[in-house]
């Protein structure tokens, strides 16, 4: 394993990462749950994200019970969460976004699933409009002055508003946003190329990219159809089905057959070819991985020692087929 500084921070994350979103929860129970994270950690992860609104809670709960029954050393790995959507299907308005009463009490309840005395990291899911950015600065300071968290940053944030949060911070002499979580794959790349580019390096940001199959559809998978038990099949992800529609839809199911194709002749599958692509953008702190099968997370796994091999002209076909 490959093991990379957050940004400016002192902290190494694995580069490969192994999340519970859509998984843990729903398809998988705890015995699945420390079956792949036993795997992941046998080949070096380190860090294993998840968020209060996965299956409404109960990813964090698998995943608390996965890492207290295989008893992993707490000093030796990380664990993250993430505070906006609530933790229930119908949250009340004090159960959701960014105020100090949910970020606060989120974290308490994120705790307490994942059986863990403390967050390594704590990310703010999305931009809150209706809450000052101070505020929530403010709250995340204080959870890392109490204990309770080591670094905070956000998901899928405009770099304005993560700028206006680093720069209050730095004002008040609070801490300020260490990383974003944003999507990262061939098929949505602006944001963490362009967007932030400027952000690598006036404040350091570190990245923990989510996303880097683009929800499957680069590991080949729905090339004729969504099978049944997909990620696309999935209940309450009609959203992410929506993306495979109509004319934009097909051009993106092409690339992937173009990606596919160029995998073949390399020898090595397209989800590899995908993630390897992801672990050469020097920006990415950790790619995170989603498997709900043992063999599928090794698959992927194999991404690390074949984007060591990518070449510059490998590279540049890579992008011509994605283009």
């Amino acid at each position: 394993m490959e093991y990379r500084r957050l940004g400016s921070s002192g902290l190494k994350l694995s580069a490969l990462s192994f999340g519970a979103w859509i998984t843990f929860g729903r398809q998988l129970g705890r015995k699945e749950a420390r079956e792949l994270i036993a795997c992941a950690w046998d080949h070096g992860v380190n860090f294993f994200d998840n968020a209060e609104t996965y299956a409404a809670g109960e990813a964090e709960r698998v995943m608390g019970d996965a890492l207290t029954d295989l008893r992993l050393p707490r000093d030796a790995y990380c664990v993250s969460s993430k505070v906006y959507f609530g933790a229930s299907a119908e949250p009340r308005p004090t159960q959701r976004g960014l105020s100090r009463k949910h970020v606060i009490e989120a974290c308490h309840q994120a705790l307490a699933r994942l059986r863990v005395d403390y967050l390594d990291l704590y990310f703010c899911h999305r931009p809150d409009p209706e809450t000052p950015i101070e505020e929530t600065v403010r709250a995340m300071d204080d959870l890392i002055r109490n204990g309770k968290v080591l670094y905070w940053g956000t998901s899928e944030w405009p770099a304005e508003l993560i700028l206006r949060a680093h720069a209050f911070a730095r004002a008040e002499h609070l801490h300020p946003p260490q990383m974003e979580q944003p999507e990262y794959n061939l098929l949505r790349r602006a944001r963490v190329e362009v967007e932030y580019a400027p952000l690598y390096r006036e404040i350091g940001l570190g990245t923990t990219t989510w996303s880097p199959l683009a929800s499957g559809v680069l590991s080949g998978k729905y090339a004729d159809g969504v099978p049944a038990g997909s990620r696309l099949a999935t209940p309450g992800f009609e959203w992410l089905r929506e993306r495979l529609q109509g004319a934009e839809g097909e051009a993106r199911l092409a690339r992937a057959r173009r990606l596919a194709e160029l995998a073949r002749e390399l020898g090595v599958t397209s989800a590899q070819l995908a993630i390897a692509w992801c672990l050469n953008n020097a920006h990415v702190s950790s790619v995170i991985l989603g498997a709900s099968r043992r063999a599928q997370l090794e698959e992927n796994l194999g991404a690390l020692p074949l984007a060591k091999r990518l070449d510059a002209a490998t590279m540049a076909r890579i992008e011509a087929a994605a283009a």
